[in-house]
C-alpha cells in the first residue's frame, strides 16, 4: 500500500481518483481546497484537511507530518483566487511577487520546484485515470456534417496556439469564425458569451496545451459541460485524445445524442 496525498478542487475528478487509488490498495490523505471541492469528499477518505488557496506554509507542514512523499493535482481552481490576496500567507505572498508571471504554468512549475525541496514528487494522474482518456473518432450517434467539420479544423489550429500562449484551452468557432476565447473566466462562461453573440449552431473546440503537462490543469469535459452546450444550441463538441479527460461517458453520450450534437476526438 502507497501513501499519495490529492489536492482536490472542485468536480468529480478528485472523486474519481480516490475510487481508482482505492482499488489499487492506496492510501490518500486529501487537501481539498475551501469554497471550491465537494463537500463529498469528507465521506470518501479517512483523513481530510480543509486549505484556503494560499496556505503554503500550513500545507507544507501537513504534507512533511504526514510523510507524504507523492502528491496529484487534481480539479477546478477558480483562477480569480491569484487575485484574492487575503487567501495568502506571508510566504505566499511573497512567492507570488517574486514570480515573473502569473500564468498557470509559472505558478505550477514554482510550486513543484518548491515540493521538490522537500522531497515530495508530483505525479502523473493518468496513471490513475487512464481509463478517462477517450479515444480517436466520432463518439455518441451523431456525425458531424461538413460545415461541422470546416470549423473543427479551422479551430484546432488557433485553439493549440492560444493554449500554447496559456491563454485559454477552450474556443468557440460558427462558420469559420472565431466567436469566443477562453481565459481566466472558464469554460462555461465561454460558451455562454458565444451563445449570446452568435446563437444557436457554435462549435465548440477544447484541446490540450502543445506540451501538456499531465501532472496538472488537465482539460476536462463531462455531463456538466454538455448540458451547458445543449442549453446553448450548439451543434458540435471536438475534444482531444490522450490528453484530457472525459467523465461519465455513458451519460455525456446520452445528452450529446439527445441534443443532436455531434462529438468528435481528435
Amino acid at each position: 500500500m502507497e501513501r499519495i496525498g490529492l489536492v482536490a478542487g472542485g468536480g468529480v475528478l478528485p472523486k474519481e481518483f480516490i475510487r481508482s487509488a482505492r482499488e489499487r490498495g492506496d492510501e490518500v490523505i486529501v487537501f481539498a481546497a475551501k469554497d471550491m471541492a465537494s463537500a463529498e469528499l469528507n465521506n470518501l477518505v479517512k483523513k481530510i484537511y480543509w486549505l484556503d488557496i494560499g496556505q503554503y506554509t500550513q500545507f507544507m507542514f501537513l504534507l512533511l507530518t504526514n510523510r507524504i512523499k507523492r502528491l496529484a493535482f487534481l480539479g477546478k481552481i477558480n483562477k480569480d483566487v491569484i487575485f484574492d490576496k487575503a487567501r495568502y500567507d506571508e510566504k505566499s505572498a511573497k512567492i507570488m511577487s517574486r514570480l515573473k508571471d502569473k500564468k498557470d504554468y509559472s505558478i505550477m512549475n514554482e510550486g513543484a520546484k518548491r515540493l521538490g525541496m522537500i522531497g515530495v514528487e508530483v505525479i502523473d494522474t493518468t496513471a490513475y485515470l487512464a481509463h478517462l482518456l477517450p479515444e480517436r473518432g466520432v463518439l455518441g450517434k451523431v456525425l458531424p456534417d461538413e460545415q461541422v467539420k470546416s470549423d473543427i479544423e479551422f479551430g484546432y489550429d488557433i485553439a493549440k496556439k492560444i493554449a500554447g500562449m496559456d491563454i485559454g484551452q477552450t474556443i468557440v468557432v460558427k462558420d469559420t469564425s472565431v466567436v469566443a476565447v477562453e481565459a481566466m473566466e472558464g469554460t462555461d462562461p465561454t460558451i455562454e458569451r458565444a451563445s449570446g453573440i452568435a446563437g444557436e449552431g457554435c462549435v465548440m473546440v477544447k484541446v490540450s496545451r502543445p506540451h501538456q503537462d499531465m501532472r496538472w490543469d488537465i482539460p476536462t469535459v463531462g455531463p456538466e459541460t454538455m448540458k451547458r452546450l445543449t442549453e446553448n444550441g450548439y451543434k458540435a463538441l471536438a475534444i482531444e485524445s490522450g490528453k484530457m479527460y472525459l467523465l461519465e461517458k455513458d451519460e455525456f453520450l446520452k445528452l450529446a445524442d439527445a441534443a443532436g450534437i455531434a462529438v468528435v476526438v481528435l
